[in-house]
């Protein structure tokens, strides 16, 4: 890879709206730091209460409005079935319109098109921040997923990647497939709090302690996509790994004697300048 196929970004923000105390972004901004010094790494509050917070007052309640029909309008609403999107009714505005707001109210069950929000998302960037010397990395605990044309059927997803790109905690959780042996268990029967006692440690579950660290290796993949335009690798000891089951995100997050596979370490060093 020629140094003129990437490009560095000058500015990395970092948006925490998943609102758990298992994710550490100031960790993550360490670890990027250990790798690019020269990027500028930027904590931010919720993305949309950033958005939110440069409007004036009375243009912040008919946006708040706006968006909220819009993201309500996102909600898919039957897996098997491409955008089955519909008209929102008032109670799934309001609702939105009350996470938005407030931002402790959590969507569990509601599953979004992942690259539609990433679209409406991509639209409320400032202008001066979408060159390619911004990354924007958003953490939600919303639960996103895209179309799959294998099975024609909506898969939830950990992230989807793009400007800006989007990481879900709920996703880590919900996302990757837990071991096949945790299923058959789960249909003979056996109840939840049990099999989360019998499997621990094979998978990440809400409120993790392992929670920062395995996103390190989204955020890296954020920046990848960012850098290249391809977030992941086939090594499966590599952060960059897209892992379909927990136990390989486990492997390749946690347990690797390395982050990277020696192809994506050289490139990073190449591009520290070391």
């Amino acid at each position: 890879m020629s140094s003129s196929s990437v490009h560095l970004p000058s500015f990395i923000y970092l948006y925490n709206g998943a609102r758990t105390e298992s994710l550490n972004l100031a960790e993550i901004e360490g670890y990027l730091e250990s790798w690019l010094k020269q990027i500028k790494i930027e904590l931010r509050e919720d993305f949309f209460f950033c958005y939110f917070s440069h409007l004036p007052p009375k243009k912040k309640e008919t946006t708040v409005d706006e968006i909220a029909r819009k993201l309500a309008s996102l909600k898919v609403r039957q897996v098997n079935r491409n955008k089955s999107f519909a008209e929102p009714l008032g109670v799934e505005v309001e609702y939105e319109r009350r996470k938005l707001l407030h931002g402790k109210v959590k969507s569990f069950g509601i599953l979004y098109d992942g690259f539609e929000l990433l679209a409406l998302l991509s639209r409320l960037i400032p202008a001066e921040e979408l060159s390619l010397d911004h990354c924007h990395i958003i953490f939600t605990n919303q639960l996103f997923g895209t179309w799959s044309e294998d099975d024609r059927r909506y898969h939830a997803r950990v992230s989807v990647y793009g400007f800006p790109s989007l990481i879900s905690t709920t996703g880590i959780v919900e996302a990757p497939a837990k071991p096949r042996d945790f299923y058959l268990k789960q249909q003979l029967g056996a109840s939840l709090l049990t099999l989360k006692e019998e499997f621990k440690g094979k998978f990440i579950d809400y409120n993790d302690p392992h929670l920062t660290e395995v996103m390190k290796g989204y955020v890296m993949q954020a920046l990848f996509f960012h850098i290249t335009g391809n977030p992941f690798c086939k090594n499966k000891n590599c952060r960059l790994y897209n892992a379909h089951w927990q136990e390989d995100l486990i492997q390749a997050q946690l347990t690797s004697k390395s982050d990277f596979c020696l192809p994506h370490e050289k490139i990073l060093t190449r591009l520290a300048g070391r």
